[in-house]
């Protein structure tokens, strides 16, 4: 909290208790806002939370969206800004059994659901999920479950600013974080790479370390994301 403090952001939290396969576990969603004008916000997201099995360090999942956000802090402190900006650090994106509708998403479906009742929801303009984005070798999936207006707004930025290779058009549907806000009615895109090591093969096991990651993937994905909040600024 004192982080976001120090960035020129206000902090908020949403506390909830989740049912899961092991009991009931307090989680927590941690949000820095960035105020604007317009009384409208953009979101991006990632979760905090790494898989619960022995050996699983999580650098690429669940560390990466940690990282690129709290860098996210110091690019947009003292930014001009229209809309406002909200960096949401989610909570419980693992399963801790199987990947389930009831097992998974834990924090984006408790603060989906608030914001749908409180009327937040109709205030939030776009979300940007990002997921797994550190992988040397960046590879991103081509959405198919996330809006497609917002998601080609994300690939034609990355296309102009010359990071074609790394946003493929290789459809595929993603079950992830941004899912519980498109069901609110929100505009949603993930940003995920799931192709992490040959085959997959880094992806839940001990294999998930800092050696797999590349500090320029995260530039990458800092640019294109600079890039389109001030295009969707323009959005009505």
């Amino acid at each position: 909290m004192a982080q976001i403090k120090a960035h020129g952001a206000t902090p908020t939290t949403d506390d909830f208790t989740a049912s899961t396969p092991k009991g009931s576990i307090a989680m927590r969603n941690i949000m820095a806002r960035f105020p604007g004008k317009s009384g409208r916000t953009i979101v991006i997201s990632g979760h905090y939370d790494t898989k619960l099995m022995p050996g699983f360090v999580g650098a690429n999942d669940g560390g990466s969206s940690t990282g690129f956000l709290l860098a996210m802090l110091e690019v947009l402190q003292g930014a001009p800004r229209q809309d406002d900006v909200l960096l949401l650090w989610l909570d419980g994106e693992e399963a801790f059994g199987e990947w389930s509708d009831t097992d998974s998403l834990y924090g984006s479906r408790h603060l989906a659901q608030k914001w749908l009742s409180d009327g937040t929801a109709g205030k939030v303009k776009a979300l940007i999920n990002v997921d797994m984005i550190g992988d040397k070798d960046l590879d991103l999936v081509y959405d198919m479950n996330s809006t497609g207006s917002l998601r080609d707004l994300v690939w034609q930025s990355a296309d102009r600013l010359g990071f074609r290779a790394n946003f493929p058009r290789t459809p595929m549907e993603m079950g992830d974080d941004h899912q519980p806000f498109l069901r609110a009615g929100i505009k949603a895109v993930d940003i995920i790479d799931f192709d992490y090591g040959p085959g997959n093969t880094y992806w839940h096991n001990s294999k998930d370390s800092m050696d797999k990651l590349s500090a320029n993937s995260f530039r990458i994905i800092g640019t294109v994301i600079q890039n389109v909040i001030p295009q969707l600024e323009g959005w009505r």
